[in-house]
């Protein structure tokens, strides 16, 4: 357990940012399971029209730095290709 003032801060510090990062993880997540549910069910017109939404969440995360930026454009590179597939 932390004995000094700082450190005991610093644990503070951290379960708070932690709980903000899952806020951010979690949005994420959940989108992305919608889109894929939508393409599974073979609805792309629904699934385009959350495609600005992930994007937004993805950028928000790596603006705060939850995630990095080319992490962020990668995984909107892939539901974009994913959403466009002619299935």
């Amino acid at each position: 357990m932390a004995i000094t003032k700082s450190a005991k801060k610093a644990i503070r510090q951290s379960s708070t940012r932690r709980e903000h990062n899952i806020v951010y993880k979690d949005n994420i997540k959940k989108l992305a399971k919608e889109v894929r549910v939508l393409v599974l069910a073979k609805k792309m017109e629904e699934a385009k029209k959350l495609l600005p939404e992930i994007y937004s969440a993805l950028d928000k995360a790596a603006k705060v730095g939850i995630i990095k930026k080319n992490n962020a454009s990668r995984r909107k590179g892939r539901f974009a290709k994913l959403v466009d597939k002619k299935i």
